[in-house]
């Protein structure tokens, strides 16, 4: 079975950084592409970044592109999401998310991925 959890969020003002971690259990992060999404209240599940399985290629939104970064600790088989330069419009639940995806350019569909965590808030404050 596998389970993805992910901590590390909280409240944070503009121009602030924090370091999201998603543990994933049942699953190997270095054999399988993983994501993080995000959902604002009343949008939609947006994509915010991913890292490929093989070569760890990564692809990130336009909007948070140079100011978060995506890794992989495969020793610890967790994911992480360096977030910096925070802005107000960046809150939301963030989620991972881990599935068996082909090419880069599908990392930023929700129904790519087969498995999701159960999110962490993240509020930045202005």
């Amino acid at each position: 079975q596998v389970q993805l959890v992910e901590s590390g969020g909280g409240l944070v003002q503009a121009g602030g950084s924090l370091r999201l971690s998603c543990a994933a259990s049942g699953r190997t992060v270095s054999a399988y592409t993983m994501g993080w999404f995000r959902q604002a209240p009343g949008k939609e599940r947006e994509f915010v970044a991913a890292i490929s399985w093989s070569t760890a290629n990564t692809n990130y939104a336009d909007s948070v592109r140079a100011r978060f970064t995506i890794s992989r600790d495969n020793a610890e088989n967790t994911v992480s999401l360096q977030m910096n330069s925070l802005k107000p419009e960046d809150t939301a639940v963030y989620y991972c998310a881990t599935g068996v995806i082909a090419t880069m350019i599908n990392t930023r569909l929700t129904n790519a991925y087969d498995y999701w965590g159960q999110g962490t808030q993240v509020t930045v404050s202005s």
